[in-house]
């Protein structure tokens, strides 16, 4: 269960205070946004860790056990240096938001933390596929995962999975979500050719797929390319595949691994879009 989920869950039930980095200054662990959730029990998600997150998991019980003896506590903002007498050695300066949420405040807050995810097609429901998508269940990523193929998904599926049968499999790229990332790693080359060259067609079109990742070796991708070509796309538009996939460097063939491999490379892409 992802945090957003366990809080959503506890919230249902109990009250917390909600934690949130609410700005910084010069080095510091965490970003504008991240939180942690505490309950008098338990500690989700985290700003940080180490001594600003001891002090702040104190700081929020106390509110916590104020709010529940009939004490108002209203939301405040908090400011810790994360210098020599916290015994951090970033050097910046981060302030903190105490609130006190609750069963009615579930859904709203559910909202608010929800972090942005962008959309992914990932064609191909095979080895590798599935363990990206467990991989990708905790990332902020809504996948569409589509296949040609009966019976090819699990049962169960992350929230964030949607599964798709299409046949054939490449009219499924007309319908991804603008600013899709796209991975196409299906059970014959044949279909993967199709589905890249409906991407190439969908970019030349509207440009808005920022990532084609194709699974394979510098090999297969020759070999499209010089396919590719003969259709008609230019080295320009055949430039905006990625083949083979997943971070430079690791180059186990385990499908978990490469799974973090190629998650890690799409994060890179968030990172320039």
């Amino acid at each position: 269960m992802s945090p957003l989920a366990l809080l959503h869950t506890v919230l249902a039930q109990q009250t917390a205070v909600l934690v949130t980095v609410h700005a910084t200054r010069g080095s510091v662990p965490r970003e504008v946004g991240a939180w942690m959730a505490v309950t008098l029990q338990q500690l989700i998600s985290t700003v940080g860790g180490g001594r600003l997150e001891l002090d702040a998991t104190a700081l929020a019980q106390r509110l916590l056990q104020s709010h529940m003896q009939g004490e108002p506590v209203p939301a405040q903002v908090h400011s810790f240096a994360l210098g020599p007498s916290l015994g951090q050695c970033c050097g910046g300066q981060v302030s903190l938001q105490f609130e006190v949420v609750g069963p009615a405040d579930q859904d709203a807050v559910q909202q608010r933390l929800r972090p942005k995810h962008w959309p992914l097609g990932l064609f191909g429901g095979g080895h590798v596929g599935q363990a990206l998508v467990q991989v990708l269940e905790r990332l902020p990523f809504d996948v569409t995962w589509v296949d040609s193929r009966d019976g090819v998904f699990p049962e169960v599926v992350p929230a964030n999975v949607q599964c798709e049968h299409s046949d054939p499999v490449q009219a499924a790229v007309a319908d991804l979500p603008q600013g899709a990332r796209v991975l196409i790693m299906s059970f014959s080359h044949a279909e993967d050719l199709d589905i890249v060259a409906a991407c190439l067609q969908r970019q030349r079109a509207a440009g808005d797929l920022p990532y084609v990742g194709l699974i394979g070796s510098h090999t297969k991708w020759a070999t499209f390319r010089r396919r590719l070509a003969e259709r008609g796309y230019t080295e320009a538009e055949l430039a905006h595949v990625t083949c083979p996939i997943g971070v430079p460097g690791v180059n186990d063939k385990r499908p978990e691994i490469i799974a973090v491999a190629v998650a890690a490379q799409l994060l890179q892409v968030n990172n320039k879009f």
